[in-house]
């Protein structure tokens, strides 16, 4: 009773051009399917790839921007270390240590040859400060409870002048040498 309605036309020619029977369209659909669900899968695990390097990379770039941040303060404090070396008080300290005096007035020579001011000589100064190799060793290792003399005698007698300075002023070594960097306020 169920019968198929015949067809005419180009509706027929169509119809013998498709193939007939279900069972062969049901088993053409599973390797699709298993298609589909591998290609799902693999994307699913490349993002899963993806997202581990990426999150490798934000660690690393974590890690390289703090210590970039923690060289920037090392080149701060040595900066200002430098600086505070290159002070003019810090460079006057340091050459009245080591028997520096500053200079007198002095004199200008013109292209033509003529001079310019009067020239006075530096103040003489009193014993430079040299010390003897021990005695820098003792005093840096502590090892010895009497403390050396700072002065020691000179091979030859020293220079003398007519404006010689006291000795009451001359350079003794102080134990900040070093200059101490100030912090920086804010950190």
């Amino acid at each position: 009773m169920s019968r198929k309605p015949e067809l005419k036309g180009r509706a027929a020619r169509l119809a013998r051009l498709l193939p007939t029977g279900g069972t062969r369209g049901q088993a053409a659909r599973a390797p699709f399917v298993l298609l589909v669900v591998v290609l799902l899968g693999g994307g699913l695990i490349g993002l899963l790839v993806l997202n581990s390097a990426l999150s490798e990379g934000s660690f690393q770039l974590d890690d390289l921007k703090q210590r970039t941040k923690e060289l920037t303060d090392e080149e701060q404090a040595l900066q200002r270390d430098i600086d505070a070396y290159s002070a003019p008080r810090a460079l006057q300290r340091r050459a009245l240590e080591l028997g520096m005096v500053p200079g007198g007035d002095p004199a200008f020579l013109d292209p033509d040859g003529t001079v310019k001011g009067a020239p006075s000589p530096a103040p003489a100064a009193a014993t430079p400060l040299v010390l003897a190799p021990e005695a820098l060793a003792s005093t840096s290792a502590g090892a010895t409870a009497a403390t050396p003399s700072p002065y020691t005698e000179p091979s030859a007698p020293a220079p003398t002048s007519t404006t010689a300075a006291p000795p009451s002023t001359a350079a003794t070594p102080t134990a900040a040498a070093t200059p101490t960097p100030t912090p920086t306020p804010g950190r």
